[in-house]
């Protein structure tokens, strides 16, 4: 299953949950995204040529950032650029999320286990701005249509 957070039809983030399954290759990203993602599920003997990627200079003005999710379960709080708690999501061991725009906050739910994945170089203190992170009440959107808490 792939899940689309969007507000103000601005994409935040995309969600491949850890039971997506598809023939072939897909791409869910569009070809502006600094972080491509995708998925390939190809049969034994499939074959990918060898290749070498050309040097092409990118201008990359946002860090987006993928999450994979070794083990454990993870709130995701989502948050627009001016810094406004919208909604949460939950992940869990599986699932891979890229985040790519608006602010993004995280709570443990479970031990946890993350691989993160984001351009580099990294650039210290100018990389990000950190705030307060204290929704009042958590807005938890669920394929499974869990309830508030």
């Amino acid at each position: 299953m792939i899940e689309e957070v969007v507000y103000q039809q601005k994409q935040l983030a995309i969600i491949i949950r850890a039971n997506y399954k598809k023939e072939g290759i897909s791409f869910f990203t569009p070809g502006d995204f600094s972080q491509q993602l995708g998925y390939m599920n190809r049969p034994q003997g499939y074959i990918i040529d060898p290749h070498v990627h050309n040097l092409v200079e990118r201008k990359v003005t946002l860090t987006q950032e993928v999450l994979y999710i070794k083990s454990g379960k993870v709130r995701v709080d989502f948050y627009n650029d001016e810094q406004d708690y919208l909604e949460s999501r939950i992940v869990e061991t599986g699932d891979v999320i890229l985040l790519a725009s608006g602010g993004h906050g995280f709570e443990m739910l479970e031990n946890t286990e993350m691989i993160e994945i984001k351009q580099g170089p990294y650039c210290g203190d100018e990389d990000k701005v950190r705030f307060d992170h204290a929704p009042e009440k958590i807005n938890l959107i669920s394929k499974k249509n869990e309830p508030e808490f």
